[in-house]
């Protein structure tokens, strides 16, 4: 027993130690080069932070990964990362691991010039064709209630890069305050290993506890008030990472409800992000403009300060991993009903907190002739948004 789990514990240990070492050297690095958030508008800080607390994430990434192989030849342990899948062939696990570096990199340079959505999203694309020519794709998805197999063929590789990109950027979306992305990244890299080690994915599961001590060494940094943003070269990365996760815990052959666990793990995110799309595609703005209506800044609406409303979401969020445990250790009907009241309840409460209504209304001003974006500071927003809720009811 004490061979299984020595492997685990030490990757969790050594990269929560390398990010603990790691964050203050990356403080300074975001210092020097000027990679700064000032207060703002839409920020919530109220003094400069650093952004670049991604680098931190990043080496203890790579660090608990070359631990694990040092380790295990040293003392015999078994390879974590060399699993073979169900037709024999192993992952190219260099090639995914580019793949991160690569959508690092992305943020990175985002952190230091701020690049355009569109460039971005190419930095995104590029390390997710290169992680999933390393093997990481699913070819089949099985029915749970037939057992029938549709083979993906062709659409395997845009399926998974899509799956991945949109992962990566849901949690991007939801990295809005002091310690939110972080903690809940760690909540979700604890119940992939779960999940992970309960299906025999080793390669999965030595990963998951690779980025879960990596966010929670940061979290030490990162919590409020928090000394370092993890920026975009951190939310990229763990969300890519946590995606490419998801894809290794179920290998290339998945069931249908393999693949929903790890959205249900990453429920918070996805709610936020789908509201997101919705509220403004209601309001006819701009996929990509951002507003102040997110869970976070609803919450705090409500009257919760930051760390309230950062443990509320992360209690939320324990809700939906201990849910997703559940369902991979039930037959089909009642998971099926589990995730439909994990969803269920969580669009409730998104509704609660009006998620969907919008937070930028156009307003025709008189005085210059021109259509305006308003938000709720502005004295217009109030008439707009009555006519707008009038109009536009959201049932």
């Amino acid at each position: 027993m004490a061979r299984w789990w020595a492997p685990f514990i030490t990757l969790f240990v050594c990269s929560m130690v390398i990010a603990l070492l790691a964050t203050p050297l990356a403080r300074r690095i975001a210092w020097k080069v000027g990679a700064v958030d000032k207060p703002g508008a839409r920020r919530i800080n109220r003094h400069p932070i650093p952004r670049m607390g991604g680098i931190a994430i990043f080496l203890a990434i790579l660090g608990g990964i070359l631990v694990e192989g040092l380790l295990g030849k040293a003392f015999g342990w078994p390879h974590l990362l060399v699993e073979e899948g169900p037709f024999g062939n192993r992952y190219d696990y260099p090639r995914i691991g580019l793949g991160f570096f690569i959508v690092f990199l992305t943020g990175l340079i985002d952190d230091l010039v701020t690049l355009s959505p569109k460039q971005k999203l190419l930095g995104q694309i590029l390390g997710t064709c290169v992680t999933v020519s390393g093997g990481l794709a699913i070819d089949v998805i099985v029915n749970p209630l037939s057992n029938d197999g549709i083979n993906l063929g062709w659409f395997t590789y845009p399926i998974t890069v899509i799956y991945l990109v949109a992962y990566t950027n849901i949690f991007n979306l939801i990295d809005g305050l002091d310690g939110l992305a972080a903690g809940i990244a760690c909540i979700a890299s604890v119940t992939m290993w779960v999940v992970s080690t309960m299906a025999g994915h080793l390669d999965a599961a030595a990963l998951s506890l690779v980025l879960a001590g990596a966010t929670l060494g940061f979290l030490r940094y990162n919590f409020n008030p928090a000394s370092i943003f993890m920026g975009d070269s951190g939310s990229l990365l763990i969300g890519f990472v946590l995606g490419s996760i998801s894809l290794m815990s179920v290998q290339r052959i998945a069931g249908l409800t393999s693949i929903i666990i790890p959205l249900v793990i990453a429920g918070i995110p996805i709610i936020d992000t789908f509201s997101a799309i919705v509220r403004r595609g209601r309001a006819h703005v701009s996929i990509g403009q951002a507003d102040k209506g997110h869970i976070h800044h609803r919450l705090m609406e409500e009257g919760f300060n930051q760390r309230q409303t950062v443990l509320f979401i992360y209690a939320w969020t324990t809700v939906l991993c201990m849910g997703s445990i559940l369902m991979t250790q039930v037959t089909v009907v009642p998971r099926i009903v589990i995730f439909c009241i994990l969803i269920a309840s969580s669009i409730i409460f998104a509704m609660r907190l009006h998620l969907f209504q919008p937070v930028l209304l156009h307003h025709y001003n008189p005085e210059t002739g021109a259509d305006e974006l308003v938000a709720p500071q502005d004295p217009a927003f109030a008439e707009e948004a009555q006519k707008f809720e009038d109009e536009h009811p959201l049932f």
